[in-house]
C-alpha cells in the first residue's frame, strides 16, 4: 500500500550500505549503522529548503500574530469573511501555514517507511524491497557490540525478539540504553531551542503570546522526550540511531538556519537606518523644500517672493512715490522709483516704500514733513 514510501526508502539505505560496506565490509554491523544514519542526513539534506522556508513562514506568522488576534475579534461572527481577511493578511506577508508544516509533515511518512523496512529484516525472507536474499541475511546476522539492529526488546506485532534473531539481552540494554537516554536528551534541547526563540520575540514585542502554542510548547519539551525514552524498548534498535541522527541533525541545522535568518534582519535593518540617516538634513543644514515648478530652493527664499505677479509693479510705484517724499530732483526721484520697483522688495533702498523696510529696522521720520503738519494743526 506505501511502497511508494517503502521502496525510496530502502534504496537509500541501500546505496549508503554499498559505499559502507566497500570500506568497513558487508556484514559489518558499524556499516549497517551507518547505512541509517547516512539515510536521515540524506532526506534532511533533501528538505533543508523546505526547513528553511519553514522557519521564514513561522516568524512571519508570528510577527502577524497581532494582526491576526485583531481580526478574530472583528468577525468573531462571521467565519467566511475572517477566512478571507486571514488570507489576504497572509499574502501581503508572504507568510504560507502550509510550509511551516511541510518539513514535519515529509518526516513522518519516512519514520513509518524505515520503521516498516527495519522490521522485514528476517531470518529467512527472500527479499526486503531493494535488498535481496544476500543482504537481508546479512543485516539479520550482523551486530553491534553484540546487540542487534532490526531487534526490539518487547517486540511489537511483525517485529523481531532478539531471541529470535540470536542475540544478548544483556548486549542489548547495554546499547540501547545509552540510544535511549540521548535521544530523549537530544528531543529537549531541540525543542527547547525552538521555544526560547519564540519566547524571546514575545519579550521583544515581534510576536504575540498564544495559549494553544505554549501547550504545545510544553508537549514538545517534556511529553515527546519521556515518550521517546518510554517507547524505545518496543522499537527495532536501528530506529534509536535514526532518532539520534536525525535530532543531532536538526540542531545544527537549526543553528545554522537561525545564525542566517538573524544576520539577513540585521543587515535589513542597518540598510533602513543608513537610507534614513541619507535622506534626514545634516545639522546646520537650511530646510530645503520645491517650489511649484519643481525646484528645490531655502524656505525662507520661497517666503519672500512675491504671491502674485502684479507685486512687481506695485513696488515700483511705492518706489516712485517715496522717493518724491523726499523733495528730490525729478530725474533722481525717477531713477530712484524704477531701480527699487524693479527689485523684488521694492523700494527697499529709499526705505519709504511699503516693503522696504529690512526686518528690526527703525522707521526714519522726515523733519520737513513733521514740521508742515504742526504748522498746519497750528
Amino acid at each position: 500500500m506505501l511502497d511508494f514510501i517503502y521502496y525510496p526508502v530502502s534504496f537509500i539505505m541501500w546505496v549508503w550500505h554499498k559505499v559502507f560496506g566497500f570500506v568497513l565490509g558487508e556484514d559489518s554491523g558499524i556499516a549497517w549503522v551507518l547505512s541509517v544514519v547516512f539515510l536521515v542526513f540524506t532526506l534532511r539534506l533533501i528538505l533543508y529548503k523546505p526547513f528553511v522556508s519553514q522557519v521564514r513562514s513561522m516568524r512571519k506568522m508570528q510577527e502577524m500574530a497581532p494582526e491576526m488576534q485583531k481580526l478574530r475579534k472583528k468577525y468573531a461572527n462571521d467565519r467566511q469573511k475572517l477566512a478571507t481577511e486571514m488570507q489576504k493578511l497572509q499574502q501581503q506577508n508572504g507568510a504560507n501555514p502550509i510550509m511551516g508544516c511541510l518539513p514535519i509533515l515529509v518526516q513522518i511518512p519516512v519514520f513509518i517507511g524505515l520503521f516498516h523496512v527495519l522490521r522485514e529484516f528476517k531470518p529467512g525472507k527472500t527479499e526486503n524491497y531493494v535488498f535481496n536474499a544476500a543482504e537481508n541475511a546479512s543485516f539479520v546476522d550482523s551486530d553491534f557490540f553484540g546487540s542487534k539492529l532490526g531487534a526490539a526488546i518487547w517486540p511489537l506485532q511483525n517485529t523481531s525478539s532478539v531471541t529470535e534473531v540470536g542475540g544478548n539481552l544483556v548486549s542489548q540494554w547495554i546499547v540501547m540504553v545509552p540510544l535511549m537516554i540521548m535521544a530523549g536528551i537530544f528531543t529537549h534541547v531541540t525543542a527547547r531551542h525552538s521555544v526560547a526563540r519564540q519566547q524571546a520575540q514575545i519579550a521583544a514585542g515581534t510576536a504575540a503570546a498564544n495559549p494553544q502554542a505554549e501547550i504545545m510548547q510544553k508537549l514538545m519539551l517534556y511529553v515527546f522526550p519521556i515518550g521517546v525514552v518510554v517507547g524505545a524498548p518496543f522499537l527495532p534498535l536501528a530506529v534509536l540511531f535514526y532518532w539520534v541522527a536525525n535530532n543531532l541533525w536538526t540542531l545544527g541545522q537549526q543553528w545554522l538556519v537561525y545564525r542566517r535568518i538573524d544576520a539577513e534582519e540585521a543587515e535589513k535593518e542597518q540598510k533602513a537606518t543608513e537610507s534614513a540617516k541619507a535622506l534626514a538634513p545634516r545639522p546646520g543644514q537650511k530646510p530645503i523644500r520645491k517650489d511649484e515648478k519643481g525646484t528645490a530652493k531655502d524656505v525662507r527664499e520661497i517666503a519672500d517672493e512675491p504671491l502674485d505677479a502684479d507685486a512687481g509693479s506695485t513696488g515700483t510705484a511705492q518706489g516712485s512715490d517715496g522717493a518724491s517724499a523726499d523733495g528730490g530732483s525729478a530725474n533722481g526721484s525717477t531713477a530712484n522709483g524704477t531701480k527699487n520697483g524693479s527689485s523684488t522688495n521694492g523700494a527697499a533702498k529709499n526705505g519709504n516704500g511699503a516693503g522696504g523696510k529690512k526686518p528690526g529696522a527703525k522707521p526714519v521720520q522726515r523733519r520737513q514733513g513733521t514740521k508742515s503738519k504742526r504748522g498746519k494743526r497750528r
